[in-house]
């Protein structure tokens, strides 16, 4: 390739990069416009451990990834050291497999929930779409075992959105943005836990 060549597709390869990571830290921007609903959910997520309940999260591929990074913080520490009750429904393989090759993916974390969600726990179902079958089948569940549901989607919210108490949706209709947007929302949920269950 002509040095001449290498400079042209260098520099559209940087205006590349540049628009996106502008696309993305407007985005971030954004999720102030979600406060109000973060320290509600915030509050939601406390109010279950005062009265020993659980968070359980769900989601697919990189939002499976979120779920347990969710967790994560949640058990272990974010900043301050509150150790929550919280689980990611996406950790047991014995379990997924089995459901997968038994029933069909749709159901596998729909009969979980169906297993381990009690009246007052929280479930959190995490869909860019808000349309994954296994997560939309998951929430309706959820909601006939009493619990909470908290959605995070992305610009329409899709089914997961008639189906949540609170649907915080990323106003994006990319999936690599939404889910950059969903880890920003998952540390300030995190930070206001911590903030408001220590208080």
């Amino acid at each position: 390739m002509e040095p001449e060549a290498l400079n042209s597709s260098a520099d559209q390869l940087n205006s590349i990069l540049e628009s996106s990571i502008r696309d993305s830290a407007e985005m971030q921007l954004r999720i102030i416009d979600l406060i109000p609903q973060l320290k509600s959910v915030a509050a939601l997520f406390c109010q279950a451990w005062e009265q020993n309940h659980t968070v359980y999260v769900i989601g697919n591929g990189g939002s499976a990834a979120e779920a347990q990074h969710l967790t994560a913080e949640l058990v272990g520490r974010f900043e301050r050291d509150n150790c929550l009750a919280a689980h990611a429904l996406t950790t047991d393989t014995s379990i997924i497999t089995a459901l997968s090759n038994d029933f069909s993916f749709d159901q596998v974390y729909e009969r979980q929930v169906r297993a381990l969600v009690k009246k007052g726990d929280v479930v959190v179902a995490i869909s860019t779409s808000g349309n994954s079958s296994s997560i939309v089948r998951a929430a309706k569940q959820a909601l006939s075992s009493g619990a909470s549901v908290i959605g995070l989607s992305g610009a329409s919210g899709g089914q997961l959105n008639e189906l949540c108490h609170i649907c915080l949706k990323v106003p994006s209709t990319r999936t690599c943005r939404i889910q950059e947007a969903h880890l920003t929302i998952i540390h300030l949920l995190c930070e206001l836990v911590e903030l408001m269950h220590s208080s």
